[in-house]
């Protein structure tokens, strides 16, 4: 009898085991069973060369970026518009992680629990946020500089623009793209995946966390010689501004008043106010995931005063700055950023409406209402609101060094109040230098066709 027993228990335990084997398995092919199907080994849906042949991928107003035909993938018909939109489309061999080709596959594929991917003949339709034509003009607009240019709606999360360069055309891949420096990193998507020096747009998060801490902010004034001494580093500003208030000394970008604004909050309040502003942090944009940024804190005052300007060792990622500026217009909280506003599976059964997901609150409301309006006086006051045509336009610049014999990052960064073009924007021109000029034209180019369309 004891040994029936000992054998219908280790039965039992085998049947436990073969169940819960069962049910990892069902749940792993519930969870990943899209990117089991579109996995590059599955030949039925890739050929020889390695290129899906399933599925097809459009921009926001349906035009085609990318398609199957007979065994082979093309692209839309513009060599430029395959470089604008590269990054967000892919490439043929998959180097590009973030394109929608290697992530988004399963999509492509059709793929779905029932019937499972349908192959080439019935592939899938992914319909990205993005704007083709606004995505051309972001390019053109960089001439050739390495950066990136990114335009989204901070009420719904959709990313009309994503540009990132240096980028080449898809169909004739340069030869010479592994050893000439002209391709540097074009295979990284720097908006998402790359972290940058910031420069004067981290004023933004300085200037937060002293409307919140410092009682007498807005009284007081600073004496701006052209440079100030703190501890052994001479901070120097980029002109001599004389006495200003705050207001001024943020539309004059105004390094020395900063620095010493940043040495009287100190490092653990500016570590505090940079971690809830999402500066250190990554998220997901559709499951891709950004860069975080990084900053170190432990500093002596110069050094700190450096760090408050957004210098020294600050890094920060253009997406996570992005939807920095999104929080500020949106009042504390901002959209999450997505690139994929609808597919069809193969049997053409459109995705249910997606979800609008809020991220935490990045700043407070009363004083994200203030820092709007101290970022429209610079527009007013030093960028030329003339620039950008029927636009309330907030903004910041940045001129970021990276240092000796290199010319500075120049950044552009912020948002529109306009009810029917609700966009906060990122541009980073890399050594492209000032901040206002060159990645401020950038931005007027893109803006202004978002806003005012195209001259017919």
């Amino acid at each position: 009898m004891k040994k029936i027993e000992n054998r219908a228990f280790v039965c039992l335990l085998l049947a436990l085991l073969l169940a819960a084997g069962m049910a990892f398995f069902l749940f792993r092919y519930l969870t990943q069973g899209g990117s089991w199907a579109s996995s590059a080994f599955n030949r039925h849906l890739y050929n020889a060369q390695g290129q899906l042949t399933a599925g097809t991928v459009l921009d926001r107003d349906g035009d085609v970026l990318s398609s199957a035909e007979d065994g082979k993938r093309t692209y839309y018909d513009g060599e430029t518009v395959r470089k604008a939109t590269l990054h967000a489309v892919g490439d043929l061999q998959g180097n590009i992680g973030t394109g929608a080709l290697n992530a988004f596959a399963d999509r492509l594929t059709g793929w779905n629990l029932v019937n499972g991917a349908f192959g080439a003949d019935r592939g899938g339709e992914l319909t990205l946020t993005i704007d083709a034509r606004y995505n051309y003009e972001a390019y053109q607009a960089l001439n050739g500089h390495a950066g990136t240019v990114a335009v989204y709606n901070y009420k719904t999360g959709e990313i009309l623009c994503m540009v990132s360069a240096p980028s080449y055309d898809p169909l004739r891949v340069p030869e010479d793209i592994e050893t000439n420096d002209r391709y540097k990193g074009a295979y990284v998507n720097r908006f998402l995946s790359s972290a940058f020096t910031p420069g004067s747009v981290y004023k933004t998060v300085t200037l937060t966390a002293a409307l919140e801490t410092i009682p007498d902010l807005e009284t007081r004034k600073w004496t701006c010689a052209g440079s100030v001494q703190i501890g052994e580093e001479t901070i120097v500003c980029s002109g001599v501004h004389g006495e200003q208030d705050i207001a001024a000394a943020f539309a004059n970008s105004c390094n020395s008043a900063f620095a010493e604004i940043a040495v009287e909050l100190g490092a653990e309040t500016l570590r505090k106010y940079t971690e809830k502003a999402g500066l250190t942090s990554s998220c997901s944009v559709d499951g891709l995931t950004t860069a975080k940024g990084s900053f170190d804190w432990k500093l002596d005052d110069g050094r700190l005063g450096w760090a408050g300007v957004g210098q020294d060792r600050d890094l920060v990622n253009p997406c996570a700055l992005m939807v920095w500026m999104g929080a500020i217009a949106g009042g504390g909280r901002a959209a999450e950023p997505c690139l994929i506003l609808k597919t069809k599976n193969g049997l053409g059964i459109p995705s249910l409406p997606r979800w609008t997901r809020k991220t935490a609150a990045l700043i407070d409301g009363g004083t994200a209402e203030k820092l709007a309006e101290l970022m429209a006086g610079n527009v007013e006051k030093t960028y030329g609101q003339s620039r950008f045509p029927n636009m309330d336009l907030c903004a910041k610049s940045g001129t970021a060094e990276v240092g000796e014999g290199r010319s500075p990052h120049a950044w552009f960064a912020g948002f529109l109040r306009n009810e029917d073009a609700p966009c906060a924007f990122v541009v980073l021109v890399e050594n492209g230098g000032g901040g206002s000029s060159v990645a401020g034209n950038v931005a007027a180019r893109v803006l202004d066709v978002i806003v005012n369309g195209y001259e017919t």
